[in-house]
């Protein structure tokens, strides 16, 4: 990471790629998926050609999805981990929602809720990879008994649901974080915007920057 004039480098390109290219992807199998799981979504099947093409191409994409979510695991991993201070701010939720916290523990690269959701995406998105091949005709199902891909299918609705509601949450709390979206598109975050919302983030960055 570097500073440079008032701005903080968050991401770089190659992060920024895999990141979009893991959204992009979720969001053709969030689609395509809502298609093929009720009738009520079956609209949705055009955008992929129809419903043959959305099952076949449902699958592929889940694979692109999974090994570009893997490039996120190896290179977010080690900051994700939970401390005593994410504990701590936890605590106090409702108050830093209403702005009235004061006193906290200062958040580093990631606070407790991002953490969460990276955590949460680490435990669904495999169950999604293995339940999807279960039930991947006509390649892995045949391998499988009925009664196991009727689970698998049920695994794979939940978890899709679980996604899903992480994801919606996580580009709400982005869109709600003023200058949250500038960091995913440019890179950069202002000075500013670091020391308000990840203060011990910045002061690491800050002291390599002069190293």
């Amino acid at each position: 990471m570097s500073i440079k004039t008032n701005l903080v480098v968050r991401y770089s390109a190659n992060e920024r790629m895999n990141h979009w290219l893991v959204a992009i992807t979720f969001i053709m199998l969030a689609l395509s998926g809502l298609a093929l799981f009720h009738p009520a979504f079956y609209f949705l099947s055009n955008l992929f050609g129809g419903g043959p093409w959305s099952r076949i191409l449902h699958p592929f994409i889940g694979v692109v999805m999974f090994v570009s979510f893997l490039g996120l695991i190896v290179k977010f991993w080690g900051h994700n981990y939970i401390t005593n201070a994410d504990r701590e701010w936890q605590k106090h939720l409702g108050e830093i929602m209403a702005n009235k916290a004061r006193n906290l523990p200062e958040v580093g690269k990631y606070n407790i809720g991002q953490k969460y959701l990276f955590w949460s995406l680490v435990v669904v998105v495999p169950m999604l990879m293995l339940s999807g091949f279960i039930v991947w005709r006509p390649y892995f199902a045949p391998f499988f008994s009925i009664s196991i891909i009727r689970l698998a299918v049920l695994i794979h609705a939940l978890a899709a649901f679980i996604a899903i509601v992480a994801i919606i949450v996580h580009v709400y709390a982005a869109i709600w974080t003023k200058g949250s979206i500038r960091a995913m598109t440019r890179g950069t975050v202002t000075t500013a915007w670091a020391k308000h919302h990840h203060p011990a983030w910045y002061k690491e960055i800050s002291k390599d920057a002069k190293l």
